[in-house]
C-alpha cells in the first residue's frame, strides 16, 4: 500500500518541459561562468593595486634620493634635464 501512495505522489509532481529546463540551466551556467570571471578579474585588480603601491613607494624612494642630491627640482622625464622649482611650486601654493 505504501508503494502505491509514493507512486501516486510522484505522478502528481508537475515539471517544466525539457526545453524550459535546458534554457534555465543554460542561463544559470552562463551566470556562474561570468561570476567566476568577475572573481578572477577582482583578484587581478587587487594584485595590480598592490603592484602599483610598491611601484609608487619605489618611486618615492628614488625621488627622495634625487632631492637629497639635487635639491627640490623638476626633472624632465624625456631627457633627464633638471630645473629649479619656482617657490610657489615648492610650497604647493598658487
Amino acid at each position: 500500500m505504501k508503494n502505491a501512495k509514493v507512486e501516486g505522489i510522484a505522478q502528481d509532481v508537475k515539471k517544466i518541459s525539457e526545453d524550459e529546463l535546458k534554457s534555465v540551466q543554460t542561463k544559470v551556467n552562463s551566470i556562474n561562468q561570468v561570476q567566476l570571471q568577475v572573481g578572477g578579474l577582482e583578484i587581478q585588480k587587487n594584485v595590480a593595486i598592490e603592484q602599483l603601491k610598491v611601484l609608487q613607494q619605489e618611486l618615492q624612494a628614488i625621488q627622495a634620493e634625487l632631492e637629497g642630491k639635487y635639491g627640490k627640482v623638476s626633472v624632465n622625464l624625456t631627457d633627464g634635464s633638471i630645473s629649479e622649482l619656482i617657490e610657489d611650486e615648492v610650497d604647493g601654493s598658487d
